[in-house]
């Protein structure tokens, strides 16, 4: 398991005094609220900052960070991502798993048939779609709904699903 969790994206400033907006990469956009650090990671290093305030916009987050003071400094951190330790999270709900602990597992049906590996999961709005590539490179796309999923173990590396007629 990663160490730390990507939690949004700088895409760009906001006013003139060193704010930055946020895409946020969570189900629950208020937990920004609970932060006091932040890790920024860009392509050249990953840096710890205090966070002096959280306001929203639209969907986005709007972040004021310590030292960070005028629109060119925060324009420095574009394209950067936002991360958080892992052991400073609150524990998910039974049946809630983080994406990037699901990248990679093997996907089985409940014929023990081997579907691929889970490459990347989005967001449709109503659920999830998992998508699934085989040895070949063909890539399924599956739903993330209980019909579907059937069970999910990150310490075995595994994911069942059950395919419904019409699925693939």
């Amino acid at each position: 398991m990663t160490k730390y969790l990507e939690i949004g994206q700088i895409v760009n400033t906001f006013g003139i005094k060193g704010m930055v907006k946020i895409k946020p990469f969570t189900d629950d956009i208020r937990r920004f609220d609970k932060l006091k650090t932040i890790y920024i990671e860009n392509k050249k290093e990953k840096k710890e900052y205090q966070i002096e305030e959280v306001k929203y916009h639209k969907n986005m987050v709007l972040m004021k960070l310590q030292g960070i003071d005028t629109k060119e400094q925060a324009d420095l951190l574009r394209q950067s991502y936002l991360l958080v330790d892992r052991k400073n999270e609150e524990p998910l709900e039974e049946g809630v798993y983080y994406i990037v602990d699901l990248i990679g597992l093997e996907v089985y049906t409940d014929q023990e048939q081997l579907l691929g590996k889970v490459e990347d999961i989005f967001n449709t709005g109503s659920n999830d779609i998992y998508v699934i590539k085989d040895e070949l490179g063909k890539q399924i796309l599956l739903p993330g709904i209980p019909d579907v999923l059937k069970k999910v173990d990150i310490e075995k590396g595994k994911i069942t699903v059950h395919l419904i007629p019409g699925l693939i």
